[in-house]
């Protein structure tokens, strides 16, 4: 899973955003990139084909602190948003740490939020990884619109594990950074244990 650098003394992890399209993956990993010194992060990449899109960047955080002596750099990805890109989206999720779940809130969106859901779940099991047992937060987002279901009723139908629940407006930060901490803090209780 993770990757240590033994020169630059960094454990290497990466995050991936998952989800429906439209759901705001990109735009968490935007605001992200956006609000993190430059000094912390490198260069966000976008891997575009005729047909999908995948973001990437990494960053070095402050105030995670070290796992024996070696800092920690997180490599934030996103998925394609339309199901249809499976190739891209199994490959992405190859040597995955931890996954942020992005569920669009809007009723009319949740057949794809569960096909989305379905299919990580799959792709998961082909790498060899169970949802049950990886660092995993599900994030509710688009919670401004007017058509949203309640949080509960999205709860019911979107919850795997008991796992961390976020409400977000990814476009203005809301609930971006509290997901993002949820789910690297999950990452580095799995390297602190093994």
């Amino acid at each position: 899973m993770s990757f240590i650098n033994f020169a630059a003394r960094e454990i290497n992890c990466k995050i991936v955003y998952y989800g429906a399209g439209l759901g705001g993956k990109t735009t968490n990993l935007q605001v992200i990139f956006d609000k993190t010194a430059d000094k912390q992060k490198g260069k966000m990449i976008s891997l575009a084909t005729e047909s999908d899109r995948t973001l990437f960047f990494d960053f070095l955080p402050l105030d995670l602190g070290t796992v024996r002596g070696f800092k920690t750099r997180f490599h934030l990805y996103t998925v394609p948003g339309q199901v249809f890109y499976d190739a891209s989206r199994k490959l992405i999720l190859r040597g995955v740490d931890g996954v942020v779940f992005v569920a669009d809130s809007q009723e009319e969106r949740m057949d794809a939020n569960l096909e989305a859901l379905d299919n990580l779940e799959d792709n998961l099991k082909e790498h060899g990884y169970e949802l049950a047992k990886i660092p995993y937060v599900l994030q509710l987002n688009k919670r401004d619109l007017p058509n949203v279901l309640p949080v509960e009723a999205l709860k019911k139908e979107l919850i795997k594990k008991g796992e961390p629940v976020f409400e977000a407006v990814a476009y203005n930060g809301t609930g971006v950074f509290e997901t993002l901490k949820e789910v690297a803090r999950q990452v580095l209780v799995e390297l602190k244990k093994g």
